[in-house]
């Protein structure tokens, strides 16, 4: 309706071609062919950065419009329109709210490593700008917090409805990989996490975040804001923890309200995850990639199942994503994939191209069957993290962590099973053992229980069968 699609304002159900890209690729082909090498949404507006460095806009956007008369106002834009501002920069890294936009821009033509520069513009209702005021704009103006002669270098942006976070490392040599979170904007459900429901006009840090530490990923729900550090530690804060936004790891049906400063997330295996990749917020839940790629984490309000762990509940906790989803139909159709390739010809007159192709196809077929097998053994291994937290669970009363699993079983391929079981004994305390001697009672129980049933089947079936037989020899 506001052009957010891109194209003539109209809503689709699947996926339609942004022809204007194609129109500016074409007509640029005897240089640099153009391509989208990242995109972004907002509310209501989209965002495209180009390999030319070039930042391209549509939907409700902040643009300039004859009938604003030199006042702020959102312009709808249906087919991609190029910021013609940074003309001549690279544009690296862009983010969009509801109504703004904050751009990280080359202070040259070209992006040298540390010389970004913080621009924003659009609605400023609260301050998230990070201008000092709350006054709108509809050309971008620098974040004098972060210009060309700070002393932070900015590498990361995101923004929610009406807040901005950025994320940034001092520019002087450091044997440490120190950076700190800076946040503006709205704040009345703690979203900018300073402790307050206060709004800012310009970038502060988050001071409860702990010192020495790289933060990786940073991005804003709706109200929320989540950051992740290189050592796989998650800190959220903002609305509502007590519906999973941001889950307190004590958290037992109370304490609702919001985190106004930042609380760790603790998954399964304790505060920490492997390998962090991203942190990402939806309007009210957060996703987390971990394992370089290879395991996905989510929490939070469940409606609708965007989740990804198969229900439609809240979340207070991190519950792993089944992931890849290998159901019956997916490994159907990724078959009629590699099916596809391998039997693709070409024009049987270019007898070399078709030798090149050939063997294309044949590397493709092979990496798409490593690939396969490789998301199989993935699947195998999520559901036998699954089944051996329930086996756990059931038998120690608590999720599985990483210290209960023996260092041996962890550096060996190869172990007594015997040994290590009397290992565990010896190690566990009184509490332990003592679940451990109800649990081991209950099963044994349990099995005494179906043997007899079974046994009182068998001898019931015995005597059906002898009465039967009997009944037989007497008729005749």
């Amino acid at each position: 309706m506001d052009g957010q699609l891109g194209v003539n304002g109209e809503n689709f159900l699947v996926p339609c071609l942004l022809e204007r890209f194609l129109e500016v690729g074409s007509a640029t082909e005897s240089e640099v062919p153009l391509q989208v090498c990242s995109v972004k949404a907002g509310g209501m507006m989209s965002l495209a950065i180009d390999n030319l460095g070039g930042l391209w806009m549509w939907g409700h956007c902040p643009l300039e419009s004859s009938s604003n008369e030199g006042g702020f106002s959102l312009v709808s834009s249906f087919s991609p329109t190029p910021v013609w501002d940074f003309h001549g920069h690279t544009v690296v890294k862009v983010a969009c709210g509801n109504e703004h936009v904050v751009a990280l821009v080359s202070a040259g033509e070209t992006y040298k490593g540390e010389d970004l520069v913080c621009f924003s513009w659009g609605g400023n209702n609260h301050g998230q700008l990070g201008l000092g005021d709350k006054e709108c704009r509809n050309h971008p103006e620098i974040v004098e917090a972060f210009n060309q002669d700070s002393s932070f270098a900015v590498y990361e942006v995101a923004c929610g409805a009406f807040h901005t976070a950025l994320l940034t490392h001092r520019k002087r040599p450091s044997e440490t990989l120190e950076s700190m979170c800076w946040t503006f904007g709205l704040g009345e459900n703690g979203q900018l996490g300073h402790g307050t429901t206060q709004s800012v006009l310009s970038p502060e840090p988050v001071k409860e975040l702990p010192q020495y530490i790289y933060l990786v990923s940073v991005d804003c729900g709706l109200f929320h804001t989540s950051v992740v550090s290189s050592a796989g530690d998650v800190w959220s804060w903002g609305m509502e923890k007590g519906l999973g936004l941001c889950p307190d790891a004590s958290y037992a049906g109370r304490d609702t309200g919001d985190a106004v400063s930042p609380i760790q997330i603790n998954g399964l295996n304790g505060p920490r995850f492997q390998d962090p990749v991203q942190v990402v917020c939806g309007a009210a839940h957060t996703v987390l990639v971990a394992n370089d790629g290879y395991k996905l984490w989510s929490w939070g309000r469940g409606r609708s199942g965007v989740l990804g762990n198969g229900k439609m509940i809240d979340c207070y906790a991190p519950t792993v994503v089944s992931w890849p989803p290998l159901t019956e139909d997916f490994k159907q159709e990724e078959l009629n994939t590699v099916d596809k390739e391998a039997t693709a010809t070409i024009d049987d007159g270019d007898k070399i191209g078709e030798k090149n192709s050939t063997g294309d196809a044949e590397t493709e077929k092979r990496l798409s069957l490593a690939m396969r097998e490789m998301k199989l053994l993935q699947s195998k291994l999520s559901v036998m993290e699954k089944y051996a937290g329930i086996l756990h669970g059931s038998i120690f009363g608590k999720p599985m962590e990483e210290q209960d699993i023996p260092v041996s079983l962890q550096n060996s391929g190869s172990y007594d099973i015997a040994r290590e079981w009397e290992n565990m004994l010896e190690s566990a305390d009184r509490a332990k053992l003592v679940r451990l001697e109800k649990f081991y009672r209950n099963m044994l129980a349990g099995v005494k229980d179906k043997l007899m049933k079974k046994r009182i089947q068998e001898m019931i079936k015995e005597c059906l069968n002898s009465s039967t037989i009997n009944r037989g020899k007497g008729d005749v």
